[in-house]
């Protein structure tokens, strides 16, 4: 009966091993029903300027296949990967943007060119493992 118990998390653990990026979920708009209740202060609230906001503003190839696309304001960006639905993040600084349940952040301007960002996010509200994508800036 023991080894048999044991089986299960083996199994597991080699279909999870097999999973490539490109198998990987999207990081869900906070549109999603939120299952915990976090009390904090509000944040002071950043606004860009506007060569800020064209500064993160472009189209970027991640590292594992997807596209991502940023458009902004000086209160917030959109960020649309592949077909997806836009994801909205506030700066909470000039180059770091997070979603508004705080799953999702992204950082740019990133490397000694500048031209790179990277994206942090939870791929299951369930299981709250983070998941970092880099990308770099397409040429303009």
């Amino acid at each position: 009966m023991r080894p048999l118990s044991l089986l299960l998390p083996a199994a597991l653990l080699v279909l999870a091993s097999s999973a490539g990026a490109q198998t990987q979920t999207y990081p869900r708009p906070d549109t999603s029903p939120i299952s915990t209740v976090t009390v904090t202060a509000p944040a002071k609230t950043v606004r860009l300027r506007d060569e800020q906001v064209r500064e993160i503003a472009g189209t970027y190839a991640m590292s594992n296949g997807w596209n991502l696309r940023v458009r902004g304001t000086p209160r917030y960006i959109d960020a649309t990967i592949d077909n997806e639905k836009p994801l909205r993040l506030q700066p909470v600084s000039a180059d770091k943007f997070v979603s508004g349940d705080g799953n999702v952040t992204m950082e740019f301007n990133r490397g000694s060119s500048r031209e790179d960002m990277l994206m942090s996010y939870v791929p299951d509200p369930k299981n709250p493992g983070r998941v970092e994508v880099s990308a770099q800036r397409e040429k303009r």
